[in-house]
């Protein structure tokens, strides 16, 4: 958070900042559960924490006193955030969050619920977390967060105060990145095209270079792609680096969490561990397996948005519409993609990419869904029959 306001970071949010600080201010328009949604990297979680903090701070959300700055290092023992990697949040975690909810304050005036991943509650978790709801404890505040409003139950959705946020403009992420990171101010916005105003992926591309490059390699080949050989050895790397991309960061973690865990039950120089470790052991395996393919989907997810948006640039190149281009830096394989096809055939794949989004979602097989949807791109004659019905698999 900024060292002078909570807020600061919100970047063009300016109605939902003003309907949260109008509560922060006037208890008549203050609520106990509120709902942010937002498309992903909107800033709901910041907006939840700024939210939150504003209400502890004696000041409304000044960002530098000790309880603005506990909030921001997530150590304030009156606000809770439930964040989650797996597929779904467990009926157990919400249990224990709505025995929290209970508690009384320690220090601060308000005591805050917040989870992030509203949407990743089935229908049975969200009848757990609806009476703590209905019938709050006082004092009690809950923030949930989602994409969208209808990601969440009616019955939840119902009881709560919506606050939507919208994709920031490029110009005003760039303007974030450089105040906050010291990037140069076109580094900075061609990195925050290239994310499509997701806030944190632009502050990755603007620091780590390497890492729109590589992504850059891949929109480039999948533009040239003009065989089904072609697409699928594609789809293959593609997948390929997914796995090692998301495998990576869940090695370092799931060691650390073995370790931890061993530690903390006493036997982490134990060659044979006893049944009742072992059972935890267990536990902690399904769940870094269950959080593993979450990291593979999410990052599968990034590269279809990827895909699409250089397909965007294509079909506005086709068309010569003046909007600036998400991919500035792949202007001659965007030109070439689209002079060799048709605004149709450019459509059609556009689609593609949105079934392939629907079958993943639906278990199919993400490489099926890569490669049926590469060769859609790559071959208009048959992309009617690699995209298929919307949503089969």
């Amino acid at each position: 958070m900024s060292e002078s306001n909570v807020w600061d970071e919100l970047v063009g949010q300016p109605g939902a900042v003003a309907q949260l600080q109008r509560a922060v201010r006037d208890p008549a328009s203050m609520t106990h559960a509120w709902l942010l949604t937002g498309p992903p990297g909107s800033g709901r979680s910041n907006a939840a924490l700024a939210f939150a903090a504003a209400l502890e701070c004696p000041n409304g959300g000044c960002g530098t006193c000790a309880s603005c700055r506990s909030i921001a290092a997530g150590t304030h023992p009156d606000v809770t955030v439930m964040r989650t990697n797996k597929v779904t949040i467990t009926i157990d975690e919400v249990r224990e969050l709505v025995s929290k909810a209970g508690r009384t304050t320690v220090s601060g005036p308000w005591r805050i619920m917040m989870i992030e991943d509203a949407d990743r509650m089935l229908e049975r978790t969200t009848n757990v977390l609806l009476k703590a709801i209905e019938e709050p404890a006082p004092h009690t505040v809950w923030i949930l967060c989602a994409p969208s409003p209808l990601d969440v139950l009616v019955t939840i959705r119902s009881r709560c105060r919506q606050v939507g946020l919208r994709v920031p403009a490029p110009e005003a992420v760039a303007d974030l990145i450089v105040k906050r990171d010291g990037i140069d101010r076109e580094t900075a916005l061609t990195a925050a095209r290239a994310a499509q105003s997701h806030i944190g992926r632009a502050r990755r591309f603007a620091r780590e270079p390497q890492i729109l490059a590589q992504r850059n390699a891949v929109l480039e080949e999948v533009l040239r792609l003009s065989d089904v050989t072609g697409a699928v050895a594609t789809a293959g790397r593609i997948i390929a680096a997914v796995k090692a991309e998301a495998g990576a960061v869940a090695d370092q973690v799931e060691s650390k969490e073995r370790a931890h865990l061993l530690a903390t039950l006493g036997a982490l120089d134990l060659k044979t561990l006893p049944p009742a470790v072992r059972a935890q052991v267990r536990q902690l395996e399904d769940d870094q397996k269950r959080r593993r393919k979450r990291r593979e989907t999410d990052t599968i997810d990034q590269m279809l948005t990827d895909i699409s948006g250089a397909l965007r640039d294509v079909l506005v190149a086709q068309l010569s519409a003046e909007v600036p281009a998400i991919n500035e830096k792949l202007e001659d394989a965007i030109l070439a993609c689209a002079n060799r096809t048709e605004p149709s055939h450019v459509v059609a794949a556009i689609d593609a990419v949105r079934t392939a989004r629907l079958r993943i979602e639906g278990n199919v097989a993400p490489i099926l869904a890569v490669e049926a949807m590469l060769i859609a791109i790559a071959m208009p004659a048959v992309s009617h029959l690699a995209a298929g019905p919307q949503g089969a698999g």
